[in-house]
Protein backbone atom coordinates (compact mmCIF):
# COMPACT_ATOMS: atom_id res chain seq x y z
CA UNK A 1 0.00 0.00 0.00
CA UNK A 2 2.83 2.36 0.89
CA UNK A 3 4.47 1.63 -2.45
CA UNK A 4 1.33 2.62 -4.36
CA UNK A 5 0.97 5.81 -2.32
CA UNK A 6 4.57 6.78 -3.09
CA UNK A 7 3.99 6.08 -6.79
CA UNK A 8 0.87 8.28 -6.88
CA UNK A 9 2.58 11.02 -4.91
CA UNK A 10 5.53 10.98 -7.29
CA UNK A 11 3.63 10.92 -10.58
CA UNK A 12 0.23 12.54 -9.94
CA UNK A 13 1.28 15.75 -11.69
CA UNK A 14 2.49 13.72 -14.67
CA UNK A 15 -0.86 11.94 -14.90
CA UNK A 16 -2.68 15.27 -14.67
CA UNK A 17 -0.62 16.63 -17.58
CA UNK A 18 -1.41 13.55 -19.67
CA UNK A 19 -5.10 13.99 -18.82
CA UNK A 20 -4.91 17.63 -19.92
CA UNK A 21 -3.36 16.58 -23.23
CA UNK A 22 -6.15 14.05 -23.86
CA UNK A 23 -8.82 16.57 -22.83
CA UNK A 24 -7.29 19.21 -25.11
CA UNK A 25 -7.42 16.82 -28.05
CA UNK A 26 -11.04 15.95 -27.29
CA UNK A 27 -12.05 19.62 -27.20
CA UNK A 28 -10.12 20.29 -30.42
CA UNK A 29 -11.80 17.36 -32.22
CA UNK A 30 -15.34 17.80 -30.83
CA UNK A 31 -15.51 21.52 -31.60
CA UNK A 32 -13.53 21.18 -34.86
CA UNK A 33 -10.93 23.72 -33.79
CA UNK A 34 -8.57 22.05 -36.27
CA UNK A 35 -9.06 20.05 -39.47
CA UNK A 36 -11.82 17.55 -38.57
CA UNK A 37 -10.47 15.14 -41.20
CA UNK A 38 -7.02 14.94 -39.59
CA UNK A 39 -8.28 15.09 -36.00
CA UNK A 40 -11.20 12.66 -35.66
CA UNK A 41 -13.23 12.43 -32.43
CA UNK A 42 -11.64 10.56 -29.54
CA UNK A 43 -14.48 8.04 -29.57
CA UNK A 44 -13.68 7.13 -33.19
CA UNK A 45 -10.03 6.54 -32.30
CA UNK A 46 -11.01 4.26 -29.41
CA UNK A 47 -13.36 2.28 -31.70
CA UNK A 48 -10.61 1.98 -34.31
CA UNK A 49 -8.20 0.73 -31.65
CA UNK A 50 -10.63 -1.92 -30.40
CA UNK A 51 -11.39 -2.98 -33.96
CA UNK A 52 -7.74 -3.30 -35.01
CA UNK A 53 -6.01 -4.31 -31.76
CA UNK A 54 -5.25 -7.83 -32.99
CA UNK A 55 -3.81 -6.52 -36.27
CA UNK A 56 -1.70 -3.95 -34.41
CA UNK A 57 -0.38 -6.64 -32.09
CA UNK A 58 0.66 -8.79 -35.08
CA UNK A 59 2.40 -5.78 -36.64
CA UNK A 60 4.19 -5.16 -33.34
CA UNK A 61 5.56 -8.72 -33.43
CA UNK A 62 6.86 -8.19 -36.97
CA UNK A 63 8.56 -4.98 -35.84
CA UNK A 64 10.22 -6.78 -32.95
CA UNK A 65 11.40 -9.56 -35.28
CA UNK A 66 13.44 -6.92 -37.07
CA UNK A 67 14.36 -4.72 -34.12
CA UNK A 68 15.67 -7.38 -31.71
CA UNK A 69 18.33 -8.91 -34.04
CA UNK A 70 19.33 -5.42 -35.24
CA UNK A 71 19.91 -4.23 -31.67
CA UNK A 72 21.82 -7.43 -30.85
CA UNK A 73 24.11 -6.97 -33.88
CA UNK A 74 24.67 -3.29 -33.06
CA UNK A 75 25.49 -4.13 -29.45
CA UNK A 76 28.04 -6.81 -30.39
CA UNK A 77 29.79 -4.53 -32.92
CA UNK A 78 29.75 -1.53 -30.58
CA UNK A 79 31.19 -3.49 -27.65
CA UNK A 80 33.85 -5.18 -29.78
CA UNK A 81 35.07 -2.10 -31.65
CA UNK A 82 34.56 0.22 -28.68
CA UNK A 83 36.60 -2.02 -26.39
CA UNK A 84 39.50 -2.23 -28.84
CA UNK A 85 39.50 1.52 -29.40
CA UNK A 86 39.08 2.32 -25.74
CA UNK A 87 42.05 0.17 -24.73
CA UNK A 88 44.37 1.03 -27.63
CA UNK A 89 45.30 4.70 -27.93
CA UNK A 90 46.98 4.33 -31.33
CA UNK A 91 43.99 2.49 -32.80
CA UNK A 92 41.70 5.16 -31.36
CA UNK A 93 43.74 7.93 -32.97
CA UNK A 94 43.51 6.21 -36.36
CA UNK A 95 39.85 5.16 -36.35
CA UNK A 96 38.09 7.80 -34.27
CA UNK A 97 38.08 10.53 -36.99
CA UNK A 98 36.73 8.04 -39.53
CA UNK A 99 34.03 6.67 -37.23
CA UNK A 100 33.03 10.15 -36.14
CA UNK A 101 32.71 11.29 -39.77
CA UNK A 102 30.54 8.31 -40.70
CA UNK A 103 28.40 8.59 -37.57
CA UNK A 104 27.25 12.15 -38.34
CA UNK A 105 25.58 11.01 -41.57
CA UNK A 106 21.85 10.60 -40.75
CA UNK A 107 20.62 7.09 -41.42
CA UNK A 108 17.54 8.51 -43.15
CA UNK A 109 19.82 9.88 -45.90
CA UNK A 110 21.15 6.37 -46.47
CA UNK A 111 17.68 4.83 -46.67
CA UNK A 112 17.19 5.27 -50.47
CA UNK A 113 20.60 3.65 -51.16
CA UNK A 114 19.99 0.81 -48.71
CA UNK A 115 16.53 0.05 -50.08
CA UNK A 116 17.84 0.01 -53.68
CA UNK A 117 21.13 -1.84 -53.14
CA UNK A 118 20.20 -4.42 -50.51
CA UNK A 119 19.05 -7.84 -51.75
CA UNK A 120 15.82 -7.60 -49.72
CA UNK A 121 13.80 -5.07 -47.78
CA UNK A 122 14.53 -6.93 -44.54
CA UNK A 123 18.30 -6.71 -45.00
CA UNK A 124 18.03 -3.01 -45.89
CA UNK A 125 15.93 -2.34 -42.80
CA UNK A 126 18.31 -4.39 -40.67
CA UNK A 127 21.26 -2.31 -41.91
CA UNK A 128 19.46 0.98 -41.24
CA UNK A 129 18.43 0.04 -37.70
CA UNK A 130 21.93 -1.23 -36.88
CA UNK A 131 23.43 1.95 -38.33
CA UNK A 132 21.07 4.14 -36.31
CA UNK A 133 21.67 2.24 -33.07
CA UNK A 134 25.38 1.54 -33.01
CA UNK A 135 26.98 4.97 -32.62
CA UNK A 136 25.72 6.04 -29.22
CA UNK A 137 26.69 2.68 -27.70
CA UNK A 138 30.06 2.65 -29.49
CA UNK A 139 31.10 6.10 -28.28
CA UNK A 140 29.78 5.35 -24.80
CA UNK A 141 31.90 2.18 -24.71
CA UNK A 142 35.04 4.09 -25.75
CA UNK A 143 34.40 6.80 -23.17
CA UNK A 144 33.54 4.30 -20.45
CA UNK A 145 36.78 2.36 -20.95
CA UNK A 146 38.90 5.51 -21.22
CA UNK A 147 37.56 6.77 -17.89
CA UNK A 148 38.04 3.54 -15.92
CA UNK A 149 39.82 4.24 -12.65
CA UNK A 150 43.45 3.22 -13.14
CA UNK A 151 43.39 1.46 -9.78
CA UNK A 152 41.06 -1.19 -11.21
CA UNK A 153 43.51 -1.94 -14.00
CA UNK A 154 46.44 -2.00 -11.56
CA UNK A 155 44.58 -4.46 -9.34
CA UNK A 156 43.81 -6.62 -12.39
CA UNK A 157 47.51 -6.62 -13.29
CA UNK A 158 48.41 -7.58 -9.71
CA UNK A 159 45.96 -10.48 -9.88
CA UNK A 160 47.40 -11.39 -13.32
CA UNK A 161 44.03 -11.10 -15.02
CA UNK A 162 44.40 -11.05 -18.80
CA UNK A 163 42.37 -11.39 -21.97
CA UNK A 164 38.69 -12.25 -21.77
CA UNK A 165 38.82 -12.78 -18.02
CA UNK A 166 40.12 -9.25 -17.51
CA UNK A 167 37.45 -7.90 -19.87
CA UNK A 168 34.57 -9.68 -18.11
CA UNK A 169 35.76 -9.22 -14.53
CA UNK A 170 37.18 -5.69 -14.65
CA UNK A 171 36.74 -3.68 -17.84
CA UNK A 172 33.09 -4.43 -18.65
CA UNK A 173 31.75 -3.84 -15.10
CA UNK A 174 33.77 -0.64 -14.67
CA UNK A 175 32.62 0.77 -18.01
CA UNK A 176 29.03 -0.54 -17.76
CA UNK A 177 27.44 2.70 -16.43
CA UNK A 178 28.58 4.58 -19.53
CA UNK A 179 27.81 1.68 -21.90
CA UNK A 180 24.29 1.08 -20.61
CA UNK A 181 23.46 4.80 -20.64
CA UNK A 182 24.57 5.03 -24.27
CA UNK A 183 22.67 1.88 -25.19
CA UNK A 184 19.38 3.06 -23.65
CA UNK A 185 19.72 6.42 -25.42
CA UNK A 186 20.32 4.67 -28.73
CA UNK A 187 17.01 2.77 -28.48
CA UNK A 188 15.00 5.89 -29.28
CA UNK A 189 16.94 6.39 -32.49
CA UNK A 190 16.60 2.74 -33.45
CA UNK A 191 12.82 2.92 -33.06
CA UNK A 192 12.64 6.02 -35.27
CA UNK A 193 14.65 4.32 -38.02
CA UNK A 194 12.61 1.12 -37.68
CA UNK A 195 9.34 2.99 -38.16
CA UNK A 196 10.77 4.99 -41.07
CA UNK A 197 11.97 1.83 -42.81
CA UNK A 198 8.62 0.09 -42.32
CA UNK A 199 6.81 3.01 -43.93
CA UNK A 200 8.58 2.41 -47.22
CA UNK A 201 8.35 -1.07 -48.67
CA UNK A 202 7.28 -3.21 -45.69
CA UNK A 203 4.15 -5.33 -45.68
CA UNK A 204 3.93 -5.55 -41.90
CA UNK A 205 5.08 -3.55 -38.89
CA UNK A 206 3.86 -0.69 -36.73
CA UNK A 207 5.20 1.92 -39.14
CA UNK A 208 3.51 0.14 -42.05
CA UNK A 209 0.19 0.15 -40.18
CA UNK A 210 0.30 3.93 -39.65
CA UNK A 211 1.45 4.61 -43.21
CA UNK A 212 -1.18 2.34 -44.74
CA UNK A 213 -4.18 3.96 -43.05
CA UNK A 214 -2.88 7.50 -43.50
CA UNK A 215 -2.71 6.85 -47.26
CA UNK A 216 -6.28 5.56 -47.16
CA UNK A 217 -7.34 8.71 -45.30
CA UNK A 218 -8.59 6.70 -42.32
CA UNK A 219 -7.19 8.90 -39.59
CA UNK A 220 -9.04 7.22 -36.73
CA UNK A 221 -7.00 4.09 -37.47
CA UNK A 222 -3.89 6.21 -38.08
CA UNK A 223 -4.17 7.85 -34.67
CA UNK A 224 -4.89 4.47 -33.02
CA UNK A 225 -1.74 3.02 -34.59
CA UNK A 226 0.29 6.06 -33.65
CA UNK A 227 -0.80 5.98 -30.00
CA UNK A 228 -0.24 2.22 -29.85
CA UNK A 229 3.28 2.68 -31.24
CA UNK A 230 4.10 5.39 -28.67
CA UNK A 231 2.82 3.21 -25.81
CA UNK A 232 4.94 0.26 -26.99
CA UNK A 233 8.01 2.50 -27.23
CA UNK A 234 7.43 3.78 -23.69
CA UNK A 235 7.06 0.22 -22.38
CA UNK A 236 10.27 -0.90 -24.14
CA UNK A 237 12.20 2.13 -22.88
CA UNK A 238 10.95 1.63 -19.32
CA UNK A 239 11.90 -2.05 -19.45
CA UNK A 240 15.47 -1.21 -20.41
CA UNK A 241 15.62 1.63 -17.88
CA UNK A 242 14.60 -0.81 -15.14
CA UNK A 243 17.12 -3.35 -16.44
CA UNK A 244 19.84 -0.69 -16.47
CA UNK A 245 19.01 0.35 -12.90
CA UNK A 246 19.05 -3.30 -11.80
CA UNK A 247 22.41 -4.02 -13.43
CA UNK A 248 23.86 -0.81 -11.99
CA UNK A 249 22.36 -1.09 -8.52
CA UNK A 250 25.88 -1.47 -7.14
CA UNK A 251 26.62 2.12 -8.25
CA UNK A 252 23.75 3.72 -6.29
CA UNK A 253 24.21 5.11 -2.81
Amino acid sequence: MKKHENFIQKYWITFMLFACMIFSYKITADYELADAFLFPPLESIIKAFLKNKDVMFINMLYSFQLMIPAIAIALVIALSVGTLMGMNKRLREILHPIIYTVSVVPSILLAPFALLLAPSFRSASLFLVVYGTIWSTLFATITGIQTIDKRYLDNAATLELKGMKKFIKVILPAASPSILAGFVNSLRGSFVILVYAEMYGAKYGMGFFVKKYSEYGLYSETWAGFVFMVVILIIVMQFFEKLKNYLLKWTTN
